[in-house]
């Protein structure tokens, strides 16, 4: 497996308006947001962590996949590791909540306006709970996607907590 970068590679400086559709509200958020990163878009797909990861030339550990399920009746939006797998029963008896279940396609397009493979962290119509899951902390680096499944964009573990309002929480036991 390859290193993480000690710094991102160099974005392709593309302006917000040239962006996918999807990716121009992320890029937005994350301006907002005071997040100075660029949103890179890649020849191929990287709808899978394998593949941002092969893409991008970095750890599988180091993408910030982007998960939605439903949890007491509203969407959760789970930010883990590219390396781990979500432990639902584990994670709601962390949090206190009912039962986690995986959000449908359609549920993931109503809470987030993206579709599954594009998911990004911000962006959303409207704020959505968020857990990242502690296991990306490990990494200077991380990558997540901006919305289209050929879109992505680097930051710090510190920044996805802040950019998401996001919970730090283990993902799994």
């Amino acid at each position: 497996m390859t290193a993480v970068p000690s710094s991102p590679p160099a974005a392709d400086g593309m302006p917000p308006a040239e962006l996918p559709a999807r990716s121009r509200p992320v890029a937005e958020a994350l301006a907002a947001a005071g997040v100075a990163a660029a949103i890179r878009v890649l020849p191929d797909s990287a709808r899978t962590a394998a593949e941002a990861a092969a893409a991008l030339g970095c750890e599988v550990g180091a993408i910030a996949n982007s998960l939605v399920f439903v949890c007491d009746g509203a969407p959760l939006l789970v930010m883990t590791s590219g390396a781990h797998r979500v432990d639902t029963d584990h994670l709601a008896a962390h949090l206190g909540t009912g039962p986690i279940e995986r959000a449908s396609a359609a549920q993931v397009r109503a809470a987030t306006g993206q579709a599954i493979g594009g998911v990004a962290p911000v962006g959303h119509p409207a704020p959505v709970r968020t857990v990242v899951d502690t296991a990306l902390a490990d990494h200077p680096v991380l990558w997540a996607a901006a919305g289209h499944p050929h879109t992505v964009f680097p930051l710090t573990y510190q920044e996805l907590l802040g950019v998401t309002g996001g919970q730090a929480a283990p993902v799994g036991p």
